[in-house]
């Protein structure tokens, strides 16, 4: 039987997409993102960039609904490349985009960009102009003999654009942001704009009763796969209820009720209401996509 999005998928002629084209999969929480994008990947041969700020982390496979199995041989990229108590932020996101997007063109891959994190999604769509400054060899080396309070504190003596963000959370990336402005004090009559990528954008948009049902069904589904045990885990690994706090929804309500903050009723109900509303403010950002000028193809 062929489905309803079975027939919106062919009317929208992927295969017959330019190879360098990026194809975008977006939409709210349980939406069934993962799913479609395998299902592309294996009919075109493309590999899959996850755009989802918390499928990051390592030891996070249930909060974060990373659904491993799905993707089968397909080749997946930015899932697990960080440990529980980093911070992972957009620059890092846009950076590691742009690597692996560069290495996979080389490649004569086709590739998939997929996932819920609309502020990462739109910014690979809209382009950095920051990213596109290239890297310095000699001047980089020479920073790594200092320490990071140092680089800090060198850091602090450029004059940085508001619009650019530096993430301080490691020696390499805080060596970039250095790299960055030494670039722009050097080339002050450079004028850089954002490059937007070359992409097609599909968006899944299941009714309200339906995207509720499988949220609340999904939560079911991830407490009896192991989540809170899998958040007693991180605890025990050394990451702090003030540390989980950062990383969602679920660590964060599994944590009050580990703490005994909420017993399990109330911790469930919090739990499963927040996701709702998470939901719709993914979809909210989303329309806002739009209005920005990113053209979605939306599948019902």
């Amino acid at each position: 039987m062929i489905t309803k999005q079975q027939t919106l998928l062919s009317s929208l002629a992927i295969s017959s997409l330019p190879r360098e084209k990026v194809i975008v999969i977006l939409g709210p929480t349980a939406s069934g993102k993962t799913a479609l994008a395998v299902k592309i990947a294996k009919e075109i041969g493309a590999e899959i960039i996850s755009a989802d700020s918390r499928q990051v982390y390592r030891q996070m496979d249930i909060g974060t609904g990373k659904d491993l199995s799905e993707y089968g041989d397909v080749p997946y990229h930015l899932i697990n490349i960080c440990d529980p108590g980093e911070k992972y932020h957009l620059g890092q996101f846009i950076e590691d985009f742009q690597q692996i997007y560069q290495s996979l063109l080389l490649q004569k891959k086709r590739i998939i960009l997929c996932g819920g994190t609309g502020l990462y999604i739109q910014s690979v769509i809209q382009g950095s102009k920051y990213v596109k400054i290239p890297s310095q060899p000699g001047f980089k080396e020479a920073l790594y003999q200092f320490e990071k309070d140092e680089l800090i504190d060198r850091l602090a003596k450029y004059n940085k654009p508001n619009d650019l963000f530096i993430d301080l959370s490691t020696k390499k990336r805080i060596i970039r942001g250095i790299e960055i402005l030494e670039w722009l004090k050097n080339n002050p009559e450079m004028i850089l704009s954002n490059e937007s990528l070359d992409s097609f954008v599909i968006g899944l948009n299941p009714d309200v009763s339906t995207r509720r049902k499988k949220i609340s069904k999904r939560l079911d589904q991830r407490i009896e796969a192991g989540l809170i045990l899998e958040v007693q885990a991180l605890l025990e690994s050394g990451v702090s209820h003030t540390e989980l706090q950062y990383y969602g929804l679920e660590y964060k309500y599994i944590s009050k009720y580990l703490l005994g903050e909420l017993n399990y009723e109330e911790f469930y109900k919090k739990l499963e209401t927040e996701i709702h509303r998470y939901a719709k403010r993914q979809m909210t950002y989303f329309r806002k996509m739009e209005k920005d000028g990113i053209v979605i193809n939306w599948l019902d």
